[in-house]
């Protein structure tokens, strides 16, 4: 029973949103690094993370019946009831947000419920209205780096914003392949994503788009005296990698595949960068 209620905070979406977290924090920190700061904002960010995840767990029980991926969670299956859920739900909610209110700051606990709120209401509703939805989505997600930035330095500031751009500009084309990989999940539950509504090739124009402008979103880091050379110069090699792969799914005569490969390089991508942001922060100073 502990794994189910593990498996419906949806764990893999709280380690991605972590590690951004982290970079912000570190961004933020400037290698003056407040380990016990650092340690409360992650925790208190999860128990948020994880309430929202839970929430979108039970607005989406019933088309998560219809999608092969989602059709074995445990709202579905009656492992949990809904009633616990919301419960379970409410209660990280409170934990989170206490946490965030006592250790950080009003701006990073008023950022986190932005967020929040975003993901719960105008996500997991919205994405049943429009394709619009998924850039409602990216905004939630473009959140956690704010929270760890803002936990430090309690204002939003160009950093802030770069780091929010940077992770919607990412986003976008990482939702767009799920979309295409999973096209015949999404076709079944009526989500009305991009894939869906204008084929596979529009959306791959709106992925290369996002891309090309995810690129010097990045580097501004650099350029705006946030991040050293060494950032720089990965940022750089792994935009132009990601823009390669994504103009070869132009001739690609298997867009899941492709798609596959256009998810799991945007992870690297962010995986790497965000360590790295740490890294080249502190060795600037």
């Amino acid at each position: 029973m502990i794994k189910t209620y593990y498996l419906l905070m949806k764990p893999g979406i709280i380690f991605g949103n972590l590690i951004t977290t982290a970079g912000g924090f570190a961004l933020a920190s400037k290698g003056h690094f407040d380990l016990w700061l650092f340690i409360v904002t992650l925790v208190g960010l999860s128990c948020v993370i994880a309430s929202a995840c839970v929430c979108n767990n039970y607005i989406d029980r019933e088309s998560d019946k219809k999608m092969e991926r989602t059709k074995h969670r445990a709202l579905v299956k009656g492992l949990i009831s809904g009633q616990n859920a919301v419960m379970f739900a409410i209660s990280l909610g409170i934990t989170g947000f206490l946490a965030l209110s006592i250790y950080t700051n009003l701006l990073t606990v008023l950022i986190a419920l932005t967020g929040f709120l975003f993901y719960v209401i105008l996500y997991s509703f919205g994405k049943y209205l429009s394709s619009f939805g998924t850039v409602i989505g990216s905004i939630a997600g473009a959140v956690p780096p704010v929270v760890g930035y803002c936990a430090v330095t309690n204002r939003i500031d160009a950093g802030a914003l770069l780091l929010f751009l940077i992770l919607i500009l990412w986003q976008m084309p990482h939702f767009f392949a799920i979309a295409m990989y999973r096209f015949e999940d999404y076709v079944a539950a009526s989500i009305p994503v991009l894939p869906v509504i204008k084929g596979m090739r529009t959306t791959k124009i709106h992925m290369l788009l996002y891309i090309i402008a995810f690129i010097p979103a990045t580097l501004a880091l650099t350029l705006c005296g946030y991040t050293g050379y060494t950032y720089l110069a990965v940022a750089l090699l792994l935009g132009i990698a990601w823009l390669w792969l994504c103009v070869k799914g132009f001739k690609s005569t298997n867009d899941k595949l492709w798609a596959r490969q256009m998810f799991l390089f945007s992870l690297v991508t962010i995986t790497a960068l965000c360590p790295l942001i740490a890294v080249d922060t502190i060795s600037k100073l």
